[in-house]
């Protein structure tokens, strides 16, 4: 064997033996900085929900909005996050719609209706001796989803959702990883609606999920807020 058989088997060997291809280059290459793949709280590999690095979804996602957790985005005022901080630009319908004022009893007209990917985020102060308080998305006189968190029921708290379709409320849902809502203290609420259902997060956490009973969702046309709660913003969004 010459020399430039000896050297041709030797590198055979090391490319067999998984040695470098070119140098300095790493076995799976990415782009710089390029994050795994975004996802829902505690979700590794998709988008969706808080936890989520890339994609918009929900909180602290710097060039799209994302969902609690999410680290995508960060500085990029405009950008919904799920949950993460609302942007400082006060109570929106729709993009481009006049601000309206932040008094409660608080009604914010959603003149398309709501869809999928429709991002609400609510952000306020509970009131030091609240009982309750109330956010609901109406079709006209009908109630398409009730949230009501309760503070002393009994001595519990609960947190109570339902619709009222035909002047009838539905059946209770009440289950709850959690109750995050405190007296007297602020607190930050997203909205996500989707297809199938709303999925409700509270102060960067994944809190609920409603199924949808009204099915006409571009017919569900008016936000309302009221009881003990003062509001700094309300913002409604698109995630991308």
């Amino acid at each position: 064997m010459d020399l430039s058989d000896a050297l041709d088997f030797s590198q055979q060997n090391n490319q067999q033996a998984g040695g470098p291809v070119w140098p300095g280059q790493p076995a799976n290459p990415t782009w710089p900085g390029q994050p795994a793949n975004p996802t829902w709280p505690g979700q590794p590999a998709n988008p969706t929900w808080p936890g989520q690095p890339a994609n918009p979804t929900w909180p602290g996602q710097p060039n799209q909005p994302a969902w609690p957790g999410q680290p995508g985005q960060p500085g990029q005022p405009t950008a919904p996050g799920w949950p993460g901080p609302a942007p400082p630009t006060g109570p929106y319908g729709a993009p481009g719609q006049a601000p309206r004022a932040l008094t409660v009893p608080f009604d914010l007209p959603l003149q398309s209706g709501i869809y999928n990917k429709m991002l609400i985020t609510i952000v306020g102060e509970v009131k030091p001796n609240a009982k309750h308080f109330t956010v609901n998305l109406n079709r006209g006189n009908d109630i398409a989803f009730h949230l009501n968190p309760r503070f002393n029921e009994d001595g519990r708290q609960v947190i109570v959702r339902n619709s009222l379709i035909g002047n009838q409320w539905g059946k209770e849902e009440r289950e709850l990883p959690f109750f995050p809502f405190v007296q007297g203290k602020p607190f930050e609420l997203k909205i996500l609606c989707t297809d199938t259902e709303f999925k409700v997060a509270a102060n960067k956490s994944h809190l609920l999920e409603f199924k949808h009973r009204i099915r006409d969702l571009n017919q569900i046309r008016a936000l309302s807020i009221f009881s003990d709660v003062t509001l700094s913003s309300v913002n409604v969004e698109t995630l991308q």
